[in-house]
């Protein structure tokens, strides 16, 4: 699987994809299209188990499963995250290289199958945005990533943050009180490059036309 990524790619923003305050309030940032497919599955990782809530570890591993060649270059040693985000995520190693492999052929354009099977997820309509809320450690998460994001857009008169999955996975590893903050760390993440990645990015995200 090709995991590189191109010097001249600019991550683009999918203006469709509210952020998730929308649901209860204002909208309060944009997230690259990456990002917003990223939490798409999150959704459905979170709907499989049932869960009243997505999670941080959710989260983590939607953007992992979804955006790994943006961020396989923040460890040495891949193995290590790649163990313990299976744990965390419940998903078995058969299904979780079914994902791996779904995602990057769906990036390019091979593969329009239905995502949801390699879940297993319930008959209920996983498309619904509103059928789950964010729990307050993942809405603390994305708030402290509108704090380190540096490039912001324009809505409805606002200047609002663009958060990029290198924004997400920062400030998940920098709560303090954070488990799972503190798990990611411990599998040899590069929290200098990782920074350097978030807050001092090679191009700004390009806002997108769709639904403007």
């Amino acid at each position: 699987m090709d995991h590189s990524r191109r010097k001249g790619d600019k991550p683009r923003v999918d203006s469709c994809a509210p952020a998730p305050q929308a649901r209860a309030g204002a909208v309060t940032h944009r997230l690259t299209k990456e990002l917003a497919r990223a939490e798409s599955l999150a959704l459905m990782l979170a709907t499989s188990r049932a869960a009243a809530f997505v999670d941080v570890s959710d989260y983590l591993a939607g953007i992992y499963i979804y955006d790994w060649e943006r961020l396989s270059k923040f460890w040495e040693e891949q193995e290590a995250i790649c163990d313990y985000l299976q744990r965390i995520c419940r998903i078995s190693p058969e299904r979780w290289h079914h994902w791996i492999e779904f995602y990057d052929k769906e990036r390019r354009g091979e593969d329009r199958a239905n995502p949801r099977k390699f879940i297993g997820a319930a008959n209920n309509s996983t498309g619904d945005r509103t059928q789950l809320g964010f729990s307050r450690d993942l809405a603390a998460v994305l708030r402290r990533a509108e704090v380190i994001a540096p490039h912001r857009d324009t809505f409805e008169g606002r200047s609002i943050p663009i958060l990029t999955t290198e924004c997400v996975l920062l400030s998940i590893v920098w709560d303090a009180e954070s488990e799972i903050g503190h798990k990611v760390l411990e599998t040899g993440l590069d929290v200098a490059r990782l920074e350097r990645a978030a807050r001092h990015p090679r191009h700004a995200p390009l806002h997108g036309d769709e639904g403007k």
